[in-house]
């Protein structure tokens, strides 16, 4: 036993040495002064790391439970308490005993969870017990050797006004048994309960006892119910002895799960399951004219993520219910889950399968009003048709999928038909998702391209391009599995090996004294994640290299999904130096306005806008290259053209004002190694990188 003398609480060592229970003290401020070993023992810390602390300091899970209320009770009124309590984290129950005294509260605390456990398994029994004995008699009938009704019991004759509200005759004493419940009965469980007691009369005495039973509904005053009717021999006069037990609640509930297996919980339409058993219906009734419709809503999670899961329950409910309003009779709409809808549509071919699908899109057009916010939304529709001699529902619905998927990938609002050639590329995404999910980052490669100054032709640093290293289809770009690794989850995990191997790659480059900028691009998905200033800090810790070595490209369109989280994590990675830049700039919709609240220090100008402003220039419209340079420049930050391929590029972008370039006239990208042979060709040949170009020295 541990006691302590504190703020002034005195031990009683000689009173606590053979107590069981644990026991402790507590000051006014709920700080321990004194505790027996038992309590030691309870709390599992000594003495010594208890005494002087409060109770929540050392059990902070103690916060909010009766145990607080209770105790904060005893200490402010002085009345003793004495109650259970279940401490949850350790599913036990205790008996707790406080008494105030001048210097605070002493507590007595038991473990009785044996007992109460006991106690409650004791009480539970005697429920069953007490229910089965407020259950009997079920309503119950005694027969003769012939089938008339000798007695009944009290149940029984408690149901006759129903028998008489539905308009049959009271079955009483006399009354032949079968032909008085054949009221409202269907006839073959009407013959199923006659064969049975049949059997039973017919039954040898002296044999073994014979029983028999049937479930039947039967529709009384009230509405339908459902019985379980169960007789059985008495004895050798040929007696018989009948129970009804009411399963009807028992039936609603399989009914009711019945329904909830083939249905969506927020919609009330047919799920998957029930799709498919739809589907493959229609396919062997009528092959060849069935046509499924796929409907993905756009910009869904924007919807959710802005606005709550309670609007985009709301708004699944309400698309949902416009959808079933306006099918055609026959037609079945159900929701496959998420944002996904499928209408079937019977006796359809393509053409009419095409127009309902365009009619479907145009329930869009006016807005759904979602806990009193009018939500624009539209959708992207997969159509498919099922050819002759289709049979499998997963097919269809497969094809339908591969249609939307290819509607969504055009851009939204969109209708796309089902073609062979969606099925192949169904399955490469499967095979994609596949592997990646198995383990395809040992595939991974990075190539590098070099960015030069355009004023020096200096080898400033180099942007960091992801491939894949197939192992049948050989060396893939991002836009071959990027968009699959992001549906599946896999993008972030991609990234994060991406910044890990890119930053060793730049920092072994600086200890050979090739000081190289490492460029890298981040994806929306990171910002949603919120791990990107961690993912960061870690490569560059693991790598060694420098903060400002390191500089994050993000595309228009990735930023502004979500402006804001985007500013509040770019903040921080550039208040401990990582330089961030807006890539592709000039493919987006994103404002001025947006851009310069965002915390990047360089503008790399989209290949596509450098074509543009080629063939304005050539039409003599003026230098609007030149005014996006000078327009960067003004907010202090740099700019960098992409894609420059010929000199008449280069010349144009050095006219513009451009501080830096990348394109294949000056280098296509490459492995690390041929990085650093290009690199000391540039170094042997003056270090102007642009002129060696314009010579045909860097081919």
């Amino acid at each position: 036993m541990h006691l302590s003398d504190h703020a002034g609480a005195a031990a009683p060592a000689h009173l606590l040495a053979s107590v069981p229970d644990a026991v402790y003290h507590l000051d006014h401020t709920w700080r321990f002064t004194w505790l027996n070993a038992a309590a030691e023992a309870l709390l599992n810390r000594p003495a010594d790391t208890v005494l002087g602390k409060t109770v929540l300091e050392c059990i902070p899970d103690l916060r909010g439970t009766e145990f607080e209320a209770e105790v904060r009770g005893a200490l402010k009124d002085g009345r003793p308490r004495v109650f259970e309590y279940l401490h949850r984290p350790r599913d036990r129950w205790f008996e707790v005993r406080a008494s105030g005294d001048a210097t605070g509260l002493v507590v007595f605390v038991r473990d009785v969870d044996s007992r109460h456990r006991a106690q409650a398994a004791q009480a539970h029994a005697l429920r069953q017990t007490t229910a089965v004995l407020d259950a009997l008699p079920s309503p119950t009938v005694l027969l003769d050797r012939v089938g008339r009704i000798r007695s009944v019991n009290r149940e029984w004759a408690a149901n006759d006004h129903l028998v008489r509200e539905a308009g049959w005759d009271v079955a009483g004493i006399g009354d032949d048994y079968v032909a008085r419940i054949a009221q409202g009965l269907v006839p073959d469980e009407l013959a199923r309960i006659a064969g049975g007691i049949a059997e039973l009369r017919a039954a040898p005495a002296g044999g073994p006892t014979r029983t028999f039973a049937c479930d039947y509904s039967q529709r009384l005053a009230d509405g339908t119910s459902w019985w379980r009717l169960q007789a059985a021999r008495v004895d050798d006069a040929g007696q018989i002895v009948v129970t009804h037990t009411d399963i009807s609640e028992r039936v609603r509930d399989q009914q009711r799960l019945a329904w909830q297996a083939t249905h969506d919980d927020l919609t009330g339409l047919p799920n998957r399951a029930r799709l498919l058993e739809l589907i493959g219906e229609a396919l062997a009734e009528e092959a060849g004219r069935t046509a499924l419709l796929f409907l993905d809503i756009d910009g869904f999670k924007t919807i959710n993520d802005s606005l709550g899961h309670e609007v985009g329950d709301e708004l699944l409910r309400q698309v949902g219910a416009r959808l079933a309003h306006q099918i055609r009779p026959g037609d079945a709409v159900g929701r496959l889950g998420g944002d996904q809808f499928v209408v079937l549509a019977h006796s359809c071919d393509t053409s009419e399968a095409a127009s309902l699908a365009f009619r479907l899109q145009r329930l869009f057009a006016r807005p759904f009003i979602a806990a009193g916010v009018s939500v624009p939304v539209s959708a992207s529709i997969g159509v498919a048709v099922a050819q002759e001699g289709l049979r499998h529902a997963h097919q269809l619905l497969s094809d339908a999928d591969a249609a939307g998927y290819a509607a969504k990938a055009a851009g939204r609002d969109r209708v796309h038909l089902f073609s062979p050639g969606l099925r192949d590329a169904a399955r490469w995404r499967m095979d994609v998702a596949t592997r990646l999910r198995d383990g395809a980052l040992d595939q991974f490669v990075v190539h590098y391209q070099p960015v030069v100054r355009l004023d020096t032709g200096e080898v400033e640093g180099v942007e960091a391009l992801l491939r894949w290293q197939h192992p049948e289809r050989g060396l893939l770009a991002p836009d071959a599995f990027l968009s699959v690794a992001e549906e599946t989850g896999q993008l972030i995990p991609i990234t994060r090996w991406l910044l890990r191997e890119t930053t060793r790659q730049a920092a072994d480059w600086a200890r050979q004294g090739l000081q190289l900028r490492m460029a890298v691009n981040i994806s929306a998905r990171h910002f949603s994640t919120e791990t990107l200033v961690r993912d960061v800090r870690t490569a560059l810790h693991e790598s060694g290299l420098a903060a400002e070595q390191l500089m994050l490209e993000l595309t228009e369109t990735c930023v502004a999904e979500d402006p804001t989280r985007a500013e509040d994590q770019l903040a921080v990675l550039r208040g401990f130096g990582v330089r961030v830049a807006i890539d592709d700039f000039g493919t987006g919709w994103s404002s001025l306005a947006q851009l310069m609240a965002l915390p990047i220090g360089t503008l790399k100008i989209d290949r596509s806008l450098i074509t543009a402003a080629e063939r304005l220039a050539a039409g003599g419209t003026g230098a609007v290259l030149g005014a996006i340079v000078e327009l960067a420049h003004t907010l202090g930050i740099r700019s960098v053209a992409e894609g420059v391929e010929t000199a008449e590029h280069l010349r144009m972008v050095r006219e513009a004002g451009c501080d830096s370039a990348q394109g294949y006239l000056l280098a296509h990208p490459m492995a690390a190694g041929d990085v650093e042979r290009w690199a000391h060709r540039v170094e042997a040949g003056g270090g102007d990188s642009c002129a060696m170009a314009l010579a045909g020295q860097l081919g």
